[in-house]
């Protein structure tokens, strides 16, 4: 089979008009054309009277060997890959069980993978299922009820369950991992076309019967899953080399689970649990992150901007955009999570505090837009010293944002003109902030630090030039957004172990290797075939 990419056509093209390019492209006849398959679908918008759509088709054709040979040159004509996964190993008799600590999209996978290579791993979580925790993070959103343990951060799913569902990233991927992820998704009830999609996403509502799926798999292969299991410390031990090695965990609850593997896939908001690990003698060092607010505008508006008269079409779906800025004073702002037909979500996992974040649902048909609009910061030039300065940094803001919003969990919210303008708002306009429980009008200046909000002053009428509307007055911030990624980063080895502690596996977003639902998923496949390569003899 081949692999044609970068088969361009109009977007309201005919069925047949794509076996008919594919013949044209390969120069062969219709009757040497046996079967095709579109790999891969994505549009080019950036001319919006004239969109296209870009397809890698997989084809089937009677002479492969002389197509391949007539095309050598061409890498837009190549096999087709072999996606399939492999197991690296599978479980002898007698190996201890490792640990996975954390139910995440990358916990998730490791939790898979070693189940499926016959490890039957135990999964501990701090938080709930993902049903009972829903309940409560609707608690939150209805009535500013928070529950420190069972929120849009911690529980089953991780914070990628109450998200856009994104199922796509820029990671560099030649093992195909990702597609071992989107493959189990689809098993678990997403819909297939993520498989074809270029920027395939799920919503919070197919996310949660997946994870439960999920769940599901992993315990039919004896999986094993604790909930409300919080681990608050690690057994570590040196030997007379001086080598530290993790023998257990030490858990909230008074009890000890024996372990010489333990995965740590945390999170990018388990603040507690980063000074835990910082406690035991752990190597830590201090991330780069980016701070700001979410900003709305109507979904209509970054249509009409982005596909002109082509908005509404169903192929394209709700339009996204993907801006950013250098500033004058040497700061960068960029649009962060940007969430088509979305809502803006209270994401706190602490009292006395307001985060923010974007959701969607599959759907996308929500009223307004949303996106972070943030500030890159980095330890070097803003929170130096202390590894953990980052987190101090990020409640520092948010306890401020949760002040400025009424010490209730409403939000601190601002129109553009008022934030342009440096005055405060005392009513907004006609575009409806959509975060629960509410907002209350103020100026966001108060709770950002000083030079994001110069930059992003700048940003604004730039952005204004890029997308039509992005600058009106009536556009609404909502703050803050501190959550973009983790502060911290547990620097691992080449084994995927932690530079100092053998058997502790440091992995995904909160341990600073992950970005977002997919990445986590496939660095959790690497870090599952890392501890079974360590068990093996």
């Amino acid at each position: 089979m081949l692999r044609l990419t970068e088969l361009t056509l109009p977007l309201h093209h005919a069925p047949e008009d794509l076996p008919a390019a594919i013949c044209k492209r390969l120069r062969i006849g219709p009757r040497e054309l046996v079967r095709h398959v579109v790999a891969r679908r994505a549009h080019d918008a950036r001319d919006k009277t004239n969109i296209k759509l870009i397809y890698s088709v997989d084809v089937n054709v009677k002479d492969e060997g002389a197509l391949l040979a007539r095309f050598r040159k061409d890498r837009n004509v190549q096999q087709t890959p072999n996606t399939a996964y492999k197991f690296i190993t599978q479980a002898p008799k007698g190996i201890k069980r490792p640990v996975v600590v954390g139910a995440g999209p990358c916990g998730l996978f490791v939790g898979l993978i070693l189940a499926q290579m016959g490890f039957c791993p135990i999964i501990l979580d701090r938080g709930k299922v993902v049903r009972e925790r829903t309940k409560d993070t609707w608690d939150l959103w209805r009535r500013g009820v928070l529950h420190p343990e069972s929120n849009v951060q911690f529980g089953e799913g991780g914070a990628g369950t109450f998200s856009d569902g994104k199922l796509y990233s820029r990671i560099k991927d030649p093992r195909h991992l990702d597609r071992k992820v989107l493959t189990e998704f689809v098993k678990a009830g997403a819909p297939p076309e993520i498989l074809t999609e270029a920027h395939p996403h799920i919503g919070t509502f197919r996310l949660v019967t997946m994870v439960e799926s999920l769940r599901e798999t992993i315990e039919g292969l004896g999986g094993e899953y604790h909930w409300q299991h919080k681990v608050d410390g690690l057994d570590i031990v040196t030997d007379g080399a001086g080598e530290r090695r993790v023998q257990g965990v030490h858990l909230a609850n008074g009890e000890y689970i024996e372990a010489d593997r333990v995965v740590m896939a945390i999170g990018h908001s388990a603040r507690d649990t980063f000074a835990m690990l910082q406690a035991a003698g752990v190597h830590v060092e201090a991330k780069p992150f980016s701070i700001g607010v979410r900003i709305e505008h109507p979904q209509s508006w970054i249509d009409a901007s982005r596909f002109g008269a082509d908005a509404g079409n169903p192929i394209l779906g709700a339009a996204e955009y993907h801006i950013s800025h250098h500033c004058r004073n040497g700061r960068t702002v960029y649009s962060f999570c940007m969430c088509p037909g979305g809502t803006v979500v209270a994401a706190t996992s602490e009292e006395g505090r307001v985060a923010t974040n974007g959701m969607s649902q599959y759907s996308r048909n929500e009223r307004n837009a949303n996106s972070g609009f943030v500030v890159a910061i980095d330890p070097a030039r803003d929170y130096p010293g202390d590894p953990l300065a980052g987190i101090a940094l990020q409640r520092h803001w948010e306890s401020l944002a949760f002040v400025a919003g009424g010490s209730n969990y409403r939000a601190p919210a601002q129109r553009v003109g008022d934030f342009l303008k440096g005055r405060p708002s005392t009513a907004l306009g006609s575009v409806v902030p959509s975060y629960r429980p509410g907002v209350t009008p103020t100026d966001l200046a108060g709770c950002l630090p000083a030079f994001a909000v110069e930059a992003m002053r700048e940003a604004i009428p730039v952005f204004g030039r890029q997308i039509a509307g992005y600058d009106h007055p009536d556009v609404v911030m909502t703050g803050v957004e501190t959550r973009t990624s983790s502060p911290v980063r547990f620097t691992r080895g080449e084994d995927f172990q932690s530079l100092n502690t053998a058997g502790l596996f440091p992995a995904g977003e909160g341990a600073g290797y992950a970005g977002g639902i997919l990445s986590a998923a496939v660095d959790g496949i690497k870090v599952a075939e890392a501890v079974a390569r360590s068990l093996m003899p």
